[in-house]
């Protein structure tokens, strides 16, 4: 089923973008009087008909709305944003599709990328968000933060740290408990310093491991948000 998406609809704007309309009425040719559904991406999915197939401008009228299923956590990953800037949105996608709630991009000592494209990164999300059949949007945060913004600003009540040390033996499918928020960190290729692990207990996170394998940064960001959601079925 192809999902629309329009996050004005609760504020009454009832037509599809540039792109979304031309994808609808060009690219899958419906016509008028056609049933589509949409999402906001704030938690609800709908049943439209369209009213005016238009491809710069397709106009709906909306028949039914349906809540999505209610979630009982909350998943928050901040991570260092990679040298290369297709994976960090390969880890946006996978995280999107995964599953989670916000998305901080990190600034730490040894982050390697200072510049990030949040606009690409919300349309890749958006992508995502349509192909796996969500109704929730991630939230991106707009700007790089620093390490030191995100361990002080932190609301979530689980808190941990992805730190590679051969001889940390408490596993996140250990330390986080079902039912809860979480903020989890994660760092950069060349890992978090000293320094910021210290500064980090500091601030009540725990240092926990994603397993045996030394994993790329995206890589780790996508095992978290899996292993988080696993303890939460």
């Amino acid at each position: 089923m192809n999902i629309f998406y329009q996050p004005g609809i609760p504020d009454g704007i009832l037509y599809l973008d540039g792109d979304e309309s031309k994808h609808c009425v060009k690219v899958l040719r419906k016509k008028a009087g056609e049933v589509i559904r949409l999402t906001d991406g704030r938690g609800f999915f709908y049943d439209a008909v369209i009213t005016k197939a238009d491809p710069s401008q397709c106009s709906f009228e909306v028949t039914q709305q349906m809540p999505a299923p209610a979630k009982d956590h909350f998943i928050h990953i901040a991570i260092s944003p990679t040298k290369n800037a297709d994976r960090i949105e390969w880890f946006v996608e996978k995280a999107t599709e995964v599953g989670v709630d916000r998305i901080s991009l990190m600034d730490c000592k040894n982050t390697e990328r200072s510049f990030i494209k949040t606009d690409r990164l919300n349309k890749v999300a958006i992508s995502a968000m349509k192909q796996s059949v969500k109704a929730v949007l991630p939230q991106i945060e707009d700007h790089l933060l620093q390490f030191s913004e995100v361990i002080e600003d932190c609301q979530e009540k689980e808190k941990c740290i992805a730190f590679v040390d051969a001889s940390n033996p408490l596993h996140l499918k250990e330390a986080a408990r079902p039912g809860t928020s979480y903020c989890v960190l994660i760092g950069p290729e060349g890992d978090f310093s000293e320094e910021e692990l210290k500064t980090a207990i500091e601030y009540d996170f725990r240092k926990v491991s994603l397993g045996p394998s030394r994993l790329r940064t995206e890589t780790a960001g996508v095992v978290a948000c899996h292993i988080l959601n696993l303890i939460n079925l």
